[in-house]
Order: structure tokens, then sequence, then C-alpha cells
């Protein structure tokens, strides 16, 4: 079993490089395989290339466009689909993603907020990160204020509510912004967009992102446990409040980094681990940290699809909306089998 979880393990992260490698070549600019070895031989070993080459303006389509979007569409789609598959573990629900606490609603009125506010684009990633962590928080006292207790069923009960809350407080905001400025920047940004990707930025981020994401690999040998139910979780040893506390503030965390800095792109913590419990079976031993790797190709080739697919760019949260609904009708003809 453990050289076929290495051989599933192995084949997606083949996969995602290849993607990878495909979304640094090509583009509105192409990058030829030639252009690009004689590029890395002359940043690595020095060597002289060919007076025709515009290695500048090359270096600079690979360091500041390319090259940090692929990084943070890989990040934000192994984010997404691992904090999926932690929260349908966890809720014992395969209708559970990562918004379910409200983390998204919340995430997005804090950035609307900081567009409100300020132009100060760190300003706006601040109070989305901010914003997305009181939305959880606000789901977890009123789950907990209801029955006293911290049920799954009173959880989810509570981010319906949080979800609610920070949705209309989110209109009211787009309702006092500024129609002919923040409003249209507003709405752009909840359609989810990769376009604003920077280098510094994505490499800052993904310390948190990669640290949460190994958090719950690391954990992924409870959630077999938790899907049995508390009971018999507890029955075998597991803290189950401790688990579950741990595992929601890791989601919570990987998926509102995600939002702050892509904003909204939903669908994929949704299919992506069903795509995967399809395929392999329930176990989270190797569910969670296959979930990282095809989430994040499968942003990967979207965020491709939507720079190349039209002379402009198609917003990615659009557009893998559109490409998760279908799949999702698909596979919830097989989802009772997959979850048995």
């Amino acid at each position: 079993m453990v050289g076929k979880e290495r051989r599933y393990i192995l084949a997606g992260i083949v996969i995602l490089g290849f993607l990878a490698l495909f979304s640094l070549l090509w583009g509105q600019y192409p990058i030829s395989l030639e252009v690009f070895r004689a590029y890395m031989n002359n940043l690595i070993f020095s060597t002289p290339v060919d007076a025709s080459y515009n290695l500048e303006l090359i270096h600079n389509i690979i360091t500041e466009i390319r090259l940090p979007r692929i990084l943070l569409a890989i990040l934000i789609g192994a984010a997404l689909a691992t904090s999926g598959a932690v929260f349908q573990a966890m809720f014992v629900n395969p209708l559970v993603s990562p918004g379910i606490l409200g983390v998204l609603a919340g995430a997005s009125f804090g950035a609307a907020c900081g567009m409100l506010v300020s132009e100060n684009w760190l300003v706006v990633q601040v109070m989305a990160f901010v914003f997305g962590f009181i939305a959880v928080g606000f789901a977890v006292l009123v789950g907990s204020m209801v029955t006293n207790s911290r049920s799954t069923v009173m959880l989810v009960l509570g981010g319906v509510i949080s979800g609610s809350l920070f949705t209309s407080l989110l209109s009211v905001v787009k309702y006092v912004a500024d129609p002919y400025s923040t409003l249209p920047a507003i709405v752009y940004w909840l359609m989810g967009s990769l376009s604003m990707a920077q280098l510094d930025e994505v490499l800052l981020v993904a310390v948190p992102i990669l640290m949460s994401i190994a958090g719950m690999v690391f954990m992924s040998k409870y959630f077999d446990l938790l899907s049995l139910g508390d009971e018999e979780a507890k029955a075998l040893g597991v803290n189950v409040g401790l688990i579950r506390i741990i595992a929601i503030v890791l989601a919570t965390l990987a998926s509102s980094l995600a939002v702050v800095m892509a904003g909204i792109i939903g669908w994929i913590g949704l299919i992506i681990p069903h795509i995967i419990r399809m395929a392999i079976g329930p176990s989270h031993k190797l569910l969670v940290p296959l979930s990282a790797i095809v989430g994040g190709a499968f942003l990967l080739a979207a965020d491709a699809v939507s720079r190349l697919a039209l002379s402009v760019e198609i917003p990615i949260g659009i557009l893998t909306s559109l490409i998760g609904i279908p799949i999702f009708i698909i596979v919830l003809k097989n989802a009772r089998a997959a979850w048995n």
C-alpha cells in the first residue's frame, strides 16, 4: 500500500510540474523550450547566449509575471482543496467546503471595508485576513451559545449564521461604496483573480500556507477516526475537541490566506476531495496530501485557460464555478459509494 501511495503522489507531482512548465512558457508572449534552456543556462552557469535573445525581457516575463502567478495558483489551489478535505472529514458531510464556517464571507467583507477606507493593498489584505478569522470565531461562539456544546451540527449552524451576517454586511459596504471607483474594484476582487501576484508577497504568504497544509497532512491519521463519529473516536483514545479545534484553525488559516491573495475562488475545496475520494478511496492519509497536489494542479490549469482562452482574461473565480458545477453534478452520482 505504501508503494501505491507513493505512485499516486509521484504521478500528481509530475502532472503539477508539467502544468507549471506549460504555464511558464505559454502566454501572450510564448517562450520556446530552446530559449528557456538558454535563459536557464545563462542564469545558472552564466553561459553566453545568442544576441538575438532578449534575455532581459524574458527574465521580466518569467520572474515578475508568470512565476509569481504560478506559485500563487499552486498555493491557493492546495490550500482550498486541503481545507475542503479536512472540513468534510470533521463534519462527516460531503457537501462541506472551506466556507462552511463563514471564513469566505468574513474575508470578503474585510477586503471590501479595506477598499472603502484605503487604497493601500496591504490594508485590504490585512482586513480580509482579520475578518475571516472573526467570522469563524463568531460561528463557533454562536454554536456554543445555542446549546453550550461544540457539536458539529451547531458549528455548521453557527457558520450559516456567520456567513449570512457578513454577506449582508458586504452588501451594505457595496451599497455605500463609490460606484465609479471603489464598487467596481470590490466586485472584480470578489470574482477572484491571480493577476495581482507579486513574488515577494507570494513567498511571504507561502510560509503560513505551507505550514497549515503540512499540519493538516500530519493530522490526517486522526480524520479517519473522526469520520466514524465522536463517540467512536473518543472510545479509540482520540481527543476529539482538541483535534477539531486545531484542524479548524489550520484550515481557516489556509483558506483565509487564499482569499486574501486572490479573492473568492469557489468549488475547489468542494469538488477536488470528492474526485480524489472516488479515485483512491476514503483514507485521509492519502486523500489530504493528494488533495493539495491536485488542487494546485487544477487551479493552475484553470488559470492557464483564463489567460489563454480569450483575448481578455477571464476572472478565475468565474471559471472555476463554470467548470466546477458540471463536475460536481457528475461526482454526485458516485458520492455515496465513495463515502461508504
